[in-house]
């Protein structure tokens, strides 16, 4: 594969993680602060928001950290090993703890929606776990798949 396909998709990765940044500083607060509005005798429904959401950051960063790994491995010819194996394996665990994390939260979103009338941010949440949960299984099946050709591969060193 081309350097210049792998540079246009770390630069991809880069511009994904930018406005997810800028979501998570401007935009998680204002959540917050929304939901201390509509519920002011709960305070603490603020900060339980703020820890949820904040903590989907984690496993967020963490998956577009290990697909910027296997581009590299992609770069440096080792795109078939075990290397790339385990970051598509850390890849699938961050996206199932992405949507793990949005589920907790959408009993809160939840208030949010009956309180304001917008049921529009329960579908939110919801895409936010399906498509999360695609990229698990998608990342599953490329594991997999990566692994059975790093067996093949060391098979036929084997046999040369």
């Amino acid at each position: 594969m081309k350097r210049g396909t792998t540079l246009f998709l770390k630069l991809a990765v880069i511009i994904i993680g930018i406005p997810a940044l800028a979501l998570y500083i401007f935009l998680m607060p204002e959540i917050g602060n929304f939901a201390h509005e509509l519920y002011p005798d709960m305070a603490y429904l603020k900060y339980l928001i703020y820890i949820d959401l904040y903590a989907t950051a984690i496993p967020f960063y963490l998956a577009l950290y290990q697909a910027f790994k296997v581009l590299s491995y992609i770069d440096k010819n080792v795109a078939f090993s075990e290397l790339s194996v385990r970051a598509l394996k850390k890849i699938k665990y961050c996206a199932i703890g992405f949507s793990s994390l949005f589920v907790l939260g959408l009993p809160l979103f939840y208030l949010i929606a009956e309180k304001d009338d917008a049921p529009g941010i329960i579908v939110i949440g919801l895409v936010m776990v399906f498509a999360s949960m695609v990229i698990a299984v998608f990342a599953a099946v490329l594991q997999r798949l990566l692994k059975e050709a790093v067996d093949i591969k060391s098979e036929n060193d084997l046999i040369v």
